[in-house]
């Protein structure tokens, strides 16, 4: 210790001065033998990725508020026509799903062991992979897997919605988000509220219902699918027959019979086998001709 200003004084030091002095921040290392590394994982790396992170959040949570979810009608155990569809991301496994080698007696391989081994594999990736080197092409390995898992998930996705559209045209069937959203529209053209339900419109009634040719209709076999009072089964897909006249004449009512419409087969030869004759269809034709609104 110094006591006083000259120079030649000798100074005697108390205690070590030589303390380090403390820091949180982790000291960074040497990155020159790890290429493409530049910082540590935690917390610089990590921060970065939360960060990130988090406006991608904010951003998928101001699409889910801005837009509604495509929501069809309340499920329905007796609808047959409902065709089931997975969310997107699963398209690829719904469509796996369809093939002989991994349903009926393979459900288990297709359900448990092929999940397994693919997200088993994303899983052990890092454990398997522990090459120093990032360029891809000179992981040819771990490429080619990426690579191959990546074009089957697409190619199956593509097939599996492309089979959904045929399956729609086909069966002459929309999707119950769709006709929810035009019946949203049409009540809103009426007056109400969009989203809520339509105006009730007053039903029409059964044209003729003492004609000879009721009699004649249910004997035929339409009644089993559009019923005695011709209301059909609308979610299953079967149309009331309640002002049918107003879409069909007579001689479109007898070709629908005879070819078939959408889900319905042809019915006009089942009739005639059942009993009725030729003259009946007919009638019962021209009846259902009449049946307007």
């Amino acid at each position: 210790m110094a006591h006083g200003p000259k120079s030649d004084e000798k100074i005697v030091y108390v205690g070590d001065s030589r303390v380090r002095v403390k820091t949180s921040r982790p000291v960074q290392p040497d990155f020159s033998a790890y290429p493409g590394k530049s910082e540590v994982f935690i917390p610089n790396f990590l921060l970065k990725e939360w960060m990130v992170a988090v406006v991608v959040l904010v951003g998928i949570l101001v699409l889910t508020m801005s837009e509604a979810a495509p929501l069809g009608y309340p499920a329905d155990p007796t609808n047959t026509a409902f065709i089931p569809m997975p969310d997107w991301y699963f398209l690829f496994m719904y469509q796996l799903l369809k093939y002989p080698y991994t349903s009926e007696g393979y459900l288990i391989f297709g359900t448990v062991a092929i999940p397994g081994i693919a997200f088993g594999a994303l899983l052990l990736a890092p454990f398997l992979d522990t090459g120093k080197e990032r360029r891809f092409y000179r992981r040819p390995i771990a490429s080619a897997l990426m690579l191959l898992s990546l074009v089957a998930a697409g190619y199956l996705t593509i097939v599996s919605w492309s089979h959904y559209q045929h399956e729609l045209k086909d069966k002459n069937i929309i999707p119950e988000h769709i006709k929810r959203e035009q019946e949203a529209h049409a009540a809103k053209g009426q007056g109400g509220s969009e989203g809520g339900a339509p105006k009730k419109q007053a039903a029409a009634s059964i044209v003729a219902a003492d004609d000879p040719a009721a009699e004649i209709y249910k004997k035929s076999t339409c009644v089993a699918c559009h019923g005695g009072e011709l209301k059909g089964m609308p979610s299953n897909g079967v149309p009331a027959l309640r002002g049918v006249g107003d879409k069909h004449d007579k001689a479109a009512i007898l070709n629908i019979m005879k070819q078939g419409v959408g889900n319905m087969t042809a019915q006009y030869d089942a009739n005639i086998k059942g009993g009725l004759t030729d003259a009946d269809m007919d009638k019962l034709a021209d009846w259902l001709a009449r049946q307007k609104k």
